[in-house]
């Protein structure tokens, strides 16, 4: 039995892991990872467990960061909700664990941070109390999904409908980056390269699609949602500075809701938010009830947890003055700082 690096070649391998363990996610999927690499040129390292008959027995999917600005880190998995260790028994655990450690030390990283979503490390430092995860069943019945959905909220809901906005399907990612990116500066946060969504387009394929809601033919907001076994996962979305008055972001949630049930999924992920933020609220005004998340960190030499969120007071400053940048200046100067926040 021994914790080896993932051959060349055989993601295939992985992924049939990956989709058949019951705690995993879209993003322990070959996919992210190799989407993470193509598009912002860190380092991942794919350990395995086998056993001595070489039967995969557990992986963990490591990105390495190093950055001048935010630190070098490891992260499981990086630019994601969802991580950490996938294993068969508590022996694969512990030497997937006991290898991540050795990789710490022998990268030279200060850090390394596991996101899944219960605890597998008791023993190391967590953070505790700042992210939570929001997800709901979705009924076959539409109905009976709308009435689960607040009074107020669900007055949103058909204020869309009522102004007959439409939702449409798209591969365009150029569209849709228009629309997230201008929704980004408003929040106060470095985009993303488009590079990096036309690479989870192109890596997740069919798993992965663009849902746009438009007015009389006018765009006004979109969403870029991974499948995963019978879960939606709306991750990237965005819209225009029109969309409120349409109720647009409202309805287009919706939209998608229905286009998954339509899919035959049976789980509306609403993904993870910071307790406390309008994120937080607007998940919770939609009924969905938060589910802590608990990240943990083996830290090297005394290194502090980092802490880069924009709840950060020292972060403050900087999110001001994005907002006040042109759109085009974001799309220039965000990618060069979001590909290391990990």
């Amino acid at each position: 039995m021994s914790v080896q690096s993932l051959d060349d070649g055989a993601f295939g391998v992985w992924d049939d892991y990956v989709r058949a363990h019951p705690s995993s996610t879209a993003f322990h999927l070959s996919a992210w990872s190799r989407a993470v690499q193509a598009s912002m040129g860190h380092r991942v390292h794919w350990l395995t467990y086998r056993s001595a008959a070489g039967a995969l027995e557990g992986v963990l999917p490591i990105t390495q960061i190093k950055s001048r600005l935010f630190g070098h880190s490891l992260i499981s998995c990086a630019f994601a909700v969802y991580g950490g260790p996938l294993f068969d028994h508590d022996t694969a655990k512990a030497e997937l664990l006991d290898a991540a450690q050795a990789l710490v030390q022998s990268s030279g990283a200060s850090a390394l941070e596991l996101r899944s979503q219960d605890r597998v490390a008791p023993a190391w430092p967590a953070k505790e109390g700042l992210y939570v995860t929001f997800k709901r069943d979705i009924d076959q019945d539409p109905d009976v999904n709308m009435k689960a959905i607040p009074r107020k909220q669900r007055a949103m809901v058909r204020k869309g409908i009522k102004f007959d906005l439409r939702a449409d399907i798209t591969d365009s990612i150029d569209q849709h980056f228009a629309r997230y990116s201008e929704s980004v500066r408003k929040l106060g946060t470095p985009v993303f390269p488009k590079r990096w969504l036309e690479a989870l387009q192109a890596f997740y394929g069919e798993d992965l699609d663009i849902l746009v809601i438009k007015k009389d033919e006018q765009p006004l907001a979109s969403v870029l949602s991974l499948y995963f076994k019978d879960d939606v996962l709306p991750y990237y979305g965005g819209g225009t500075a029109a969309a409120r008055g349409f109720a647009a972001n409202d309805y287009m949630y919706w939209a998608l809701m229905e286009h998954a049930r339509e899919k035959g999924c049976t789980r509306f992920d609403f993904g993870r938010s910071k307790t406390g933020t309008g994120a937080f609220s607007f998940k919770k005004n939609w009924g969905f009830e938060p589910q802590p998340l608990c990240y943990e960190f083996f830290l090297q030499g005394g290194a502090e947890m980092p802490d880069v969120n924009p709840l950060n007071p020292k972060y403050q400053l900087m999110i001001k003055a994005w907002r006040k940048l042109p759109l085009w200046a974001t799309h220039k100067l965000g990618p060069l700082i979001s590909k290391n926040l990990g």
